[in-house]
């Protein structure tokens, strides 16, 4: 396999990831990051910061839009709920394993 043909098929696999989340509004970043140590605000960064490495313009507000399918803000506003106690509690136990 050449790098060209893999390049195009890591990318194509991180579209169909980024469609995937933006079709699962209700799965929460918080669950993301209980479940998988990643969520969509971390796609977002890695983005950007795989823009910074290649000298492109992608600021993290960019590349939120982008991993999103939309404003942060609006996709905040839909579909984001506020984490339950339990939710918190997790994740704060999983932070404090590390």
């Amino acid at each position: 396999m050449t790098d060209n043909i893999h390049t195009e098929l890591e990318a194509a696999a991180f579209r169909r990831l980024l469609k995937h989340l933006q079709q699962h509004t209700e799965v929460q970043n918080i669950d993301l990051m209980i479940l998988a140590d990643f969520c969509r605000n971390c796609l977002a960064k890695w983005y950007a910061e795989a823009a910074v490495e290649r000298g492109v313009a992608v600021d993290y507000e960019q590349a939120r839009e982008i991993v999103y399918g939309m404003a942060y803000k609006d996709w905040k506003g839909q579909f984001q709920t506020d984490a339950t106690l339990e939710q918190l509690a997790a994740y704060h136990h999983k932070q404090e394993a590390k």
